[in-house]
């Protein structure tokens, strides 16, 4: 049991990576945890595309307009991670009880992702800051729906582990009897 929560301590924002390649079995492994991850209605709304290589650092340049995110040069995979339609049930839940549920789907997803990545001894960053419509050109057609998030994934140059600033748990939980 203690094994899940060291994982879960020693899971971080990874923003300094050395730039070498990621075994692509170990992106498909992590894949594959995403692929188990809960779902509202087993709706499974999500599709994960895999960049490894030359284009890798083409997204890494999608992921940095404005001057953001320009760490993802050293970054040698992403995982673009886009919304697919729901399935009917989970489409009649939403406009049901006025939830969205592929959005959390993908965020349950993700975490699944990186858990799994930090597992297997790669750092992971998940960046919301992307240019959608440059990602799209340059998949060319892979990606049709939405781009929710993007997924840095390589190892770190270190693997000294920050500590972590949370609100005090006091702050963010309440008990009732």
């Amino acid at each position: 049991m203690e094994k899940f929560f060291e994982l879960i301590e020693k899971r971080e924002s990874c923003r300094d990576y050395d730039g070498c390649p990621v075994d692509k079995a170990l992106l498909t492994r992590m894949v594959e945890a995403a692929r188990l991850a809960p779902s509202a209605c087993n709706s499974q709304p999500w599709h994960f595309t895999v960049v490894t290589g030359e284009k890798a650092h083409a997204v890494a340049k999608c992921t940095q307009e404005l001057g953001m995110n320009k760490f993802t040069d050293q970054v040698p995979a992403f995982i673009v991670i886009s919304e697919e339609k729901a399935t009917l049930s989970a489409t009649i839940a939403n406009k049901v009880k006025d939830q969205q549920y592929a959005p959390i789907d993908i965020g349950i997803a993700t975490a699944y992702l990186c858990l799994a990545a930090t597992n297997l001894g790669l750092s992971t960053c998940i960046l919301g800051w992307f240019s959608e419509e440059k990602l799209k050109t340059l998949l060319g057609g892979l990606v049709s729906n939405r781009i929710r998030l993007v997924l840095a994934v390589g190892h770190a140059k270190t693997d000294e582990i920050r500590p972590k600033k949370r609100k005090e748990l006091e702050k963010i939980m309440t008990n009732v009897d």
